[in-house]
């Protein structure tokens, strides 16, 4: 089950921290810490419908969707927007408005957006075939070098050495235990160790299901990374705001700027500021007034 480990795997992390501690990251550390990440994986590793796939359109969505959405809320949207858009071509020459009603629930709406704009390069550029290569990937809309890597690893089965949220939660708890302000340049080279080159599709699975265990059972280990920084409230915020006002632009087809104001209960300095953040960023259209989503 995630959020526990059972006895056994509990004792031998216990007993794996302590090696660390003593000894450091040496060559038998680093294979008992693989061990125990793929032992818990293979026991308790969670279903999730992007795992049973390696089609690199499939995959795409998934880690998309997962950049800064709960992995609950993303696999019942993920089977929805495939049903909608199951390839991409049919994602690329879809209405941007029926791009986002399909996204609506999981925030970050930019995503979808960005979602769209590489289906169509992939279409336009390179014959609907996504591109096994994490430079080239990293150049596309809303795909950083974490995104480019997480797909080469899940799609294409590739070694690739990257750092994100979970990966830098397990490392830091393993092996930097009394450390403040550890950076990613100091736990890359672990990684690179720790791979598993010759499945790291399985390998990258069971660390994103240990760093939710971890997230469970510890403090946070991510907030001792340099990196690290707090996520701002979002009740009351713009974004919330923002969010509103798009699903009612979208809902509605066509509404005013002063419908906007009344329905969404906020000031309207503050509704028509976001309505032109809304419209500059392209996610709506505005003529005379009147707002609509194409």
């Amino acid at each position: 089950m995630i959020g526990s480990l059972d006895p056994d795997q509990n004792e031998r992390e216990r007993r794996l921290l302590e090696e660390i501690r003593e000894q450091g990251a040496t060559p038998e550390n680093i294979r008992l810490f693989r061990d125990l990440i793929l032992s818990y994986y293979r026991a308790h590793g969670r279903d999730l419908p992007w795992r049973r796939t390696t089609d690199p359109y499939r995959i795409l969505v998934s880690e998309i969707m997962l950049q800064q959405t709960q992995v609950e809320r993303v696999a019942v949207k993920y089977r929805e927007f495939l049903e909608r858009f199951p390839d991409f071509e049919s994602l690329a020459r879809a209405p941007k408005s029926e791009v986002l009603l399909a996204w609506q629930g999981m925030g970050y709406n930019r995503r979808a957006i960005a979602l769209q704009k590489t289906a169509q390069r992939v279409v336009d550029e390179y014959g609907g075939r996504l591109p096994a290569d994490v430079e080239t990937l990293a150049t596309f809309p809303g795909i950083g070098k974490a995104t480019a890597s997480a797909i080469c690893a899940y799609a294409f089965n590739m070694p690739v050495v990257y750092i994100e949220t979970n990966i830098r939660r397990i490392f830091i708890h393993f092996f930097f235990q009394d450390r403040e302000d550890v950076r990613d340049d100091e736990i890359l080279p672990l990684v690179e160790q720790a791979l598993d080159r010759g499945s790291p599709r399985e390998w990258y699975s069971a660390l994103m299901d240990y760093g939710t265990v971890l997230k469970k059972r510890t403090a946070n280990p991510n907030r001792r990374s340099a990196s690290y920084s707090r996520q701002s409230r979002f009740e009351g915020s713009d974004r919330q705001v923002r969010g509103r006002i798009l699903a009612l632009v979208l809902e509605d087809g066509t509404v005013t700027g002063e419908e906007v104001a009344a329905r969404v209960g906020e000031e309207p300095g503050r509704v028509r500021r976001i309505l032109i953040d809304l419209t500059r960023e392209g996610f709506i259209a505005e003529s005379g007034g009147t707002y609509t989503c194409r």
